[in-house]
């Protein structure tokens, strides 16, 4: 006698055979990425599901909002409130960077390249003019800043 298929397999396959049923829309980021690259994927995977601003107007008054709130945690001296309006900030940029297709780790590294050339650029000068940070000033070290971005310095630096 031949037995008859009910179409149900035994638990102990299904489980073998199906992938964990996720809990949340937001899962699969892998917590190992950098703060900012979560924050990206983490607003991607919110838009795909409609949780996103019709247009770039409304990131950038979310963004306007945050730096107001920052503002006032800063006037009122409350670190904890300051340290969470900076979170909510960056975050918003990474979402800002998300809308506009930036990966904002690429954009925040060419910053940082830029920012170091420039810096060096002041070292360089002073060391040229046989001066020390402390026998500068502000004033002076805004003058080599902007000539350096005058100048284009950072090819000469090897960044790009």
């Amino acid at each position: 006698m031949k037995k008859k298929k009910t179409g149900v397999l035994p638990s102990r396959l299904k489980k073998r055979g199906r992938k964990k049923e996720r809990q949340s829309i937001l899962e699969g980021v892998p917590k190992e990425f950098p703060s900012l690259s979560q924050a990206y994927h983490l607003t991607q995977k919110a838009s795909r599901v409609g949780f996103d601003w019709p247009n770039i107007e409304g990131v950038l008054n979310k963004l306007d909002e945050e730096m107001r709130e920052l503002r006032e945690a800063l006037s009122l001296h409350d670190r904890r409130r300051i340290r969470e309006e900076i979170g909510d900030v960056l975050f918003v940029m990474a979402n800002v960077a998300r809308f506009l297709q930036i990966n904002p780790e690429e954009a925040l590294k060419k910053t940082l390249n830029k920012f170091m050339s420039r810096f060096h650029y002041i070292e360089a000068s002073l060391h040229r003019a046989r001066k020390s940070f402390q026998e500068s000033n502000l004033i002076e070290m805004d003058r080599l800043w902007e000539e350096s971005k005058r100048k284009g310095k950072k090819e000469i630096w090897g960044f790009k």
